[in-house]
């Protein structure tokens, strides 16, 4: 599976940017969907998870400024950034948990997990 990240970009501080996380490939279902970021001088973390029944879960310092939302029939998920602060600057990565296809009857097979490149989300003013 490919997983591309549009939507990145320069915002000033409390203003707002949606990220896409979109995948491609023989996907047969997916399972969560996450984002995660790279802060300058800091180790990777998780941002926000949406499972496929829908239940989601946050980093503390984001709850309630970012929502994460999927469309199953898109095989997209969403991270809605609203009031970004300076310390938001970071490269944002989504992670894909799946199972791919099989077969000529494209039936479930294996699982797998794809990592995308990761989109620049500069907050400055």
């Amino acid at each position: 599976a490919q997983v591309e990240e549009p939507g990145g970009g320069f915002v000033q501080p409390g203003g707002s940017l949606r990220l896409s996380c979109v995948v491609s490939g023989s996907i047969f279902s997916i399972n969560f969907m996450a984002w995660y970021r790279r802060r300058p001088g800091k180790r990777r973390e998780l941002v926000a998870i949406i499972n496929s029944d829908g239940t989601t879960n946050y980093a503390v310092d984001v709850k309630g400024r970012f929502t994460i939302s999927r469309d199953d029939a898109k095989n997209t998920a969403y991270l809605q950034m609203n009031n970004l602060k300076l310390e938001d600057t970071a490269t944002s990565i989504c992670n894909v948990d799946h199972y791919l296809t099989a077969g000529p009857t494209q039936s479930k097979g294996g699982r797998g997990n794809s990592w995308g490149e990761g989109t620049l989300v500069n907050v400055t003013s």
